[in-house]
């Protein structure tokens, strides 16, 4: 009988009524859908991201709690040589791959749109640098470059074009090149990829519009192609500039930032000094260095989403 009076109280009633209303409601449903994903990324992104900018400001060590000492990390690093050094690097590394990658993913994005024979096997072959693990792709251009046993080395005296081997990781200028290359090659399938996919969304009758005009093939490209796939390029580049900046990997498998820290990347460095040189304050400050080019990236992203805005007919906010 409680049980039946307790179903029939009005005050339940109207509780379970209130609930469905909340549950009706598109932003309660929104947060309630978005809460596990928003937990996530509270945990293992933002909770870890708060805690190395706080470190960045104390002088905590390997072994040793540290305590607050304000921007005296910031101002030991722009006094420290080597660090200028790793942004120089890291800013030229990210610059010249960037342009490659994407000057050489444009151009086999754009072949692959023809029809070409074989083209399902092209592409699976495109995609083999970028599923290969990075380690291993990493060990792969260290025995390419090696000093004694390179095969671009054996290639180019067998023609007769060098007389003795090149130093590819023992020259600074040369090791900056040579890691370079080693980013194009793994990248560049990213970004054709993804530009493949932009070009096949853009609608044929676009260029029989542009060739009954008189265009000819740069023209199109040009007026058609180019604003057509800018959204997506916009995002693409932010994703490629992201990845080449805090590019870890494959530099500390290469080079390990040699030589004479020629190689050295903003990331590499903030490990080098953080884990086997146990300044992990330094070494928080030199990743918290990083953010300020990263958001720079995430605009440029904004503003290309917002030109498809435009594009689609819609007005910004």
């Amino acid at each position: 009988m409680a049980a039946t009076a307790t179903a029939l109280d009005p005050r339940s009633g109207a509780a379970l009524e209130k609930l469905g209303r909340w549950l009706d409601n598109r932003t309660v449903l929104s947060v309630l859908f978005m809460f596990p994903a928003a937990s996530i990324l509270l945990v293992f992104l933002t909770y870890p991201l708060a805690l190395g900018v706080w470190m960045g400001f104390t002088d905590v060590k390997i072994g040793r709690p540290g305590i607050f000492i304000g921007l005296e990390n910031y101002i030991s690093l722009f006094n420290d040589g080597v660090f200028l050094l790793s942004v120089f690097n890291t800013i030229v590394y990210t610059v010249v791959a960037t342009i490659f990658k994407f000057g050489l993913g444009l151009w086999l994005a754009l072949l692959l749109n023809h029809t070409i024979p074989f083209k399902a096997y092209v592409r699976a072959f495109v995609l083999l640098p970028y599923i290969i693990p990075t380690v291993l792709s990493a060990i792969a251009f260290w025995w390419i470059y090696d000093a004694q046993f390179s095969i671009i080395s054996w290639g180019l005296s067998q023609f007769g074009l060098i007389d003795r081997y090149i130093d590819f990781l023992g020259v600074p200028w040369n090791a900056r090149w040579s890691v370079i290359a080693a980013n194009v090659w793994r990248g560049i399938p990213f970004v054709a990829i993804c530009l493949l996919a932009g070009l096949q969304t853009i609608s044929p009758s676009l260029y029989e519009a542009a060739a009954l005009d008189g265009a000819n093939s740069w023209q199109r490209f040009r007026h058609v192609t180019v604003p057509m796939l800018m959204p997506i390029l916009a995002v693409v580049l932010t994703f490629s500039v992201l990845f080449t900046f805090t590019d870890f990997q494959l530099i500390y498998a290469i080079t390990r930032g040699g030589p004479l820290n020629a190689t050295h990347l903003m990331a590499t460095l903030a490990f080098q000094r953080a884990i086997p040189g146990g300044q992990l304050g330094e070494g928080a400050a030199i990743a918290t260095a990083m953010i300020p080019f990263l958001v720079g990236a995430t605009i440029f992203s904004y503003y290309g989403l917002q030109r498809r805005k435009w594009q689609q007919g819609s007005q910004d906010d």
